[in-house]
């Protein structure tokens, strides 16, 4: 059984940029996306903030015969895929027949087609429905529909632990390539920028209801009011070493170690599921805190999660004992999609040796003892990268990274 898995590719869709060169530029320089919702009138909802992934040329060119058939999220992550296994130099016409499979998560699959389908039912009957209503809202459709595109036919699914789930995809794609599947895609992406959607995150413990997009979304800050909902997500192409070595593909770094927990009281004083998670991981990778350079933080935004995530940080690190980042402040929360776009954040950090900042926050308005990043990027040589992932109701998620 092959031991070290590497990535070999990377795509992203995020509010303040699509493609992986456009988001880092702007993380870097702190462009937040974060803004009044624009796809529809929000002024009745209590949510009224969201960073929404803006209209692109390359959507123009997406299969004219798709489109009735799938949610636009879906469509992204197609896109998305493609341009990941672009990235990797990965044929899939020339891969054994069940030589790659996929695995990116969803929370929430196309609700956008779900709800349109649901008003066509209530508003001219029943005829009216598309028969893809069938799987175009499901969960696992993102991942159905970039298997069927590119025939890639080997192990898949999808799973479902919410903002954790974009890491718990990539260990599930770890474990397949590890057992002998030549090439994994996996990542995570979700959206819920739609009125039904808006209406049940409205409803949600620790969103934000803030009106300034500034200072809506402030993780371990003394300010803080809740998240911001946010959409999009990555996708990672994943091989064993070998197997990249032997295609002589490009690698932006190794998936070193995973672990995860659950903890239904994630913000009571007794929650150690995301310690727990981090400890597995690091294990896992056969590292210790030490050789951590950098932490891209769950980040929730709700005082009492971030001071369960600083408790964690504190016991695992020391006070202010490493950088932490926290990208999503930029792009909202993105569930599933968030997880998956921060570990490609970690995998760019530590290529470049820069992590992008929290803007527009002086380090004494952030809880003293964690060390994040704000005002600008920050230089950094980081060897491992830590990155760490609450989903709603108790999940835990864990992922150590190592550079090359």
């Amino acid at each position: 059984m092959t031991k070290d898995v590497v990535v070999t590719g990377a795509d992203v869709v995020a509010p303040n940029g699509i493609g992986l060169e456009t988001y880092w530029a702007a993380a870097l320089k702190g462009v937040s996306a974060v803004r009044p919702i624009s796809r529809f009138d929000a002024t009745g909802y209590p949510v009224r903030l969201a960073a929404e992934v803006p209209p692109s040329d390359a959507e123009a060119s997406f299969p004219r015969k798709l489109l009735p058939q799938t949610d636009r999220l879906t469509q992204l992550a197609m896109m998305c895929a493609d341009q990941a296994l672009a990235a990797a130099a990965v044929d899939p016409a020339a891969l054994p027949e069940f030589g790659a499979g996929v695995a990116v998560s969803s929370a929430s699959g196309g609700l956008e087609f779900g709800q349109r389908q649901l008003q066509q039912l209530w508003g001219t009957g029943w005829e009216s429905v598309s028969p893809y209503m069938s799987f175009a809202w499901y969960y696992a459709v993102n991942t159905g529909q970039i298997s069927i595109r590119n025939a890639l036919r080997g192990p898949s699914g999808v799973v479902v632990s919410e903002q954790a789930g974009g890491l718990d995809s990539v260990a599930f794609a770890r474990r397949r390539v590890r057992r002998g599947t030549p090439v994994m895609l996996a990542g995570g992406f979700d959206s819920v920028l739609c009125p039904y959607g808006v209406s049940t995150v409205s409803v949600a413990t620790g969103v934000s209801r803030h009106d300034d997009p500034e200072r809506a979304y402030l993780p371990f800050h003394a300010s803080s009011t809740g998240f911001v909902p946010g959409e999009g997500g990555a996708v990672v192409v994943l091989e064993s070493r070998e197997g990249a070595a032997g295609r002589g593909a490009p690698v932006l770094g190794t998936v070193a170690g995973h672990a995860a927990a659950f903890d239904p009281d994630p913000a009571g004083s007794g929650g150690d599921g995301l310690l727990r998670a981090a400890r597995g991981a690091l294990a896992d990778a056969g590292l210790t805190a030490a050789d951590v350079g950098v932490v891209f933080a769950d980040a929730a935004g709700d005082p009492g999660l971030d001071r369960a995530e600083a408790d964690a940080l504190t016991g695992l690190f020391g006070v202010r004992g490493v950088p932490v980042g926290a990208p999503k402040s930029l792009v909202g929360r993105l569930m599933s999609g968030g997880s998956a776009l921060d570990m490609v954040t970690a995998l760019l950090s530590m290529r470049d040796g820069l992590v992008p900042p929290v803007p527009d926050v002086a380090p004494q308005e952030v809880d003293p003892r964690v060390d994040l990043v704000v005002g600008e990027p920050r230089a950094l040589e980081a060897d491992a990268a830590l990155v760490l992932a609450r989903g709603h109701g108790g999940f835990a998620s864990a992922l150590v990274l190592t550079r090359g």
